[in-house]
């Protein structure tokens, strides 16, 4: 009896430190994602008439993860950005990847747009 209440309080003890250190590596994910920092952005133009694609953008995060084939679309509205996407068997298009929230994906809007408002200035 005394060895399984001993069992008992050891197994309780491991949940306890394993919810712990998940509640402490989400928490730390999710710090490392807000101070997501944009290190490099390249922009190479597309000098085509009647096109509404005006350039192309790679942007690196952090010095450590690249993403290619950044659009930069020009519309009645703007220019705006598009994700890098793959055309699906039924005929759409799907982002590769993309950010998960507003804020990121102002981050990189204003990050590429910049960019690319420099590049035709030069």
């Amino acid at each position: 009896m005394f060895l399984i209440k001993k069992l008992k309080i050891f197994h309780l003890c491991i949940e306890i430190n394993f919810l712990i250190l998940y509640n402490i590596f989400n928490e730390s994910t999710i710090l490392q994602v807000k101070e997501m920092k944009i290190s490099d952005v390249r922009i190479r133009l597309v000098n085509k008439e009647d096109n509404k694609l005006k350039a192309v953008a790679s942007i690196t995060i952090d010095e450590c993860f690249v993403v290619h084939d950044i659009k930069v679309i020009d519309s009645p509205e703007g220019a705006f950005i598009a994700m890098p996407s793959r055309k699906t068997n039924d005929g759409e298009y799907k982002d590769i990847a993309h950010p998960l929230n507003t804020e990121t994906r102002e981050l990189l809007k204003s990050a590429i747009l910049t960019a690319y408002n420099d590049e035709l200035k030069k």
